[in-house]
């Protein structure tokens, strides 16, 4: 990992939480790569924490201990009601901003950095192969213009199955935010780099988890689903291969506009 710039803000992005083993790896890997990093601020989607669906209390307080100082969400975040109430309560765990008016929770939020500048947070989900949900581009676009009344700093987590759609957004808002960074698909692409705008991009960070299976499930359970899809499915977590995956970008404090943006990935030893 490069020297953090003098005066840079330096945020780690931490990739979708998959069940017990993502969580074990954010708990016993994250806090030391955050002080070798020398990290201001850190993110997490932590969407499928919990038994690799949705988030809880417990999963969300291992998270924030581990380092995080957001939680960021997608299509899962709000399956289980425990994951409900957590959302209206906590102002630091976010579901996307782009749901129906009335969904529990809120999707953007601006915080406190340890290099003393404010970052704004923005979740949203795509609309591309995903149930259907408000305009990801407009409603997108209103907020980050919004946040920038506060500050220039803007982390955008765009939560969506579509390389097009990502990176569409991501030119759309380009010279407004610091950084989009994709989630949901749990497999880390190689494509980071910094727009002409001075947006760092990044199409998926990947997934936190075990990657012995097939994006966080056991290999006969997502079988299952493919071979016979009609039965019902099964979603046993895989176990094995435990990695934490995620990227680090370095921006400047008052311009916002993104420095530079690299992808990491670290293995838990086995036990």
């Amino acid at each position: 990992m490069p020297s953090k710039p003098a005066g840079a803000l330096r945020v780690v992005f931490v990739g979708d939480i998959f069940g017990t083993p993502g969580v074990k790896a954010a708990e016993r890997l994250l806090p030391g790569f955050l002080r070798a990093a020398a990290a201001d601020f850190c993110i997490i989607n932590g969407e499928n924490s919990e038994q690799g669906k949705g988030i809880s209390p417990v999963t969300a307080r291992a998270l924030f201990d581990a380092g995080a100082d957001v939680i960021t969400g997608g299509n899962h975040t709000l399956f289980r009601d425990k994951g409900q109430e957590l959302a209206e309560r906590d102002v630091r765990v976010l579901r996307p901003a782009n749901l129906p008016e009335g969904t529990p929770g809120r999707g953007w939020g601006i915080f406190d950095a340890r290099a003393g500048c404010r970052v704004g947070v923005l979740n949203l989900v795509g609309r591309a192969m995903l149930p259907p949900t408000d305009d990801p581009f407009r409603v997108g676009k209103r907020l980050i213009e919004e946040m920038r009344a506060e500050t220039p700093l803007i982390i955008v987590d765009f939560h969506a199955e579509a390389t097009a759609e990502k990176l569409a957004f991501a030119r759309w808002v380009d010279g407004l935010i610091t950084a989009v960074i994709g989630t949901h698909t749990h497999v880390q692409t190689a494509d980071e780099q910094v727009l002409d705008g001075g947006a760092a991009y990044m199409t998926d960070v990947g997934m936190t988890g075990s990657h012995a299976g097939v994006i966080g499930l056991k290999t006969e359970h997502a079988l299952h689903r493919f071979l016979h899809p009609m039965a019902g499915n099964k979603s046993g977590g895989a176990e094995g291969d435990v990695r934490l995956s995620g990227a680090v970008v370095d921006a400047q404090a008052q311009t916002g506009r993104a420095l530079a943006i690299h992808r990491f990935q670290l293995r838990l030893p086995e036990e």
